[in-house]
């Protein structure tokens, strides 16, 4: 590999990990507000519950019992979010994947003269592609989680 291709491959990569770097941003962005909702509304509901936990009346075990059914909602919610973003994470990286076997077998080939304009413009439609689809999970994840 001469120099200038190996520049050329340089720059590339730095560019696909700036478009990856978009998915992040577009993901907390899009994320934010089940965050707050998770973090502060359910949250608070969570320690207002437990807090009525504590009645002298109640022995141990009941307190316990009381304080473990309060944490439902927000260990519920949050497992939804788990879940659906690992899911999301996981679509994403199968794609990339697709992208990544173009890129080798063009290498492999002998095939390199656009390889890496591919491979990046691979990256740019997957990573679009994925942020277009945000939108929906965090529907999906707000509808699951009874957000309004």
């Amino acid at each position: 590999m001469d120099h200038v291709s190996s520049m050329e491959e340089q720059i590339v990569r730095q560019r696909i990990l700036k478009k990856l770097e978009e998915v992040n941003a577009a993901a907390k962005k899009h994320l934010a507000g089940v965050q707050d909702h998770v973090n502060f509304t359910l949250q608070k509901a969570y320690f207002q519950c437990a807090y009525e936990c504590f009645d002298r009346r109640q022995n141990q075990e009941g307190i316990n019992s009381c304080v473990e059914n309060c944490s439902v909602p927000v260990l519920s919610a949050n497992h939804v979010v788990e879940d659906e973003m690992a899911k999301f994470q996981e679509r994403m990286n199968r794609s990339l994947m697709v992208c990544q076997d173009k890129f080798e077998a063009a290498k492999v080939q002998k095939m390199k003269t656009d390889a890496s304009q591919e491979l990046e413009s691979c990256v740019n439609r997957s990573v679009d592609d994925s942020i277009r689809v945000l939108p929906h999970v965090v529907e999906q994840i707000k509808s699951t989680i009874h957000m309004n």
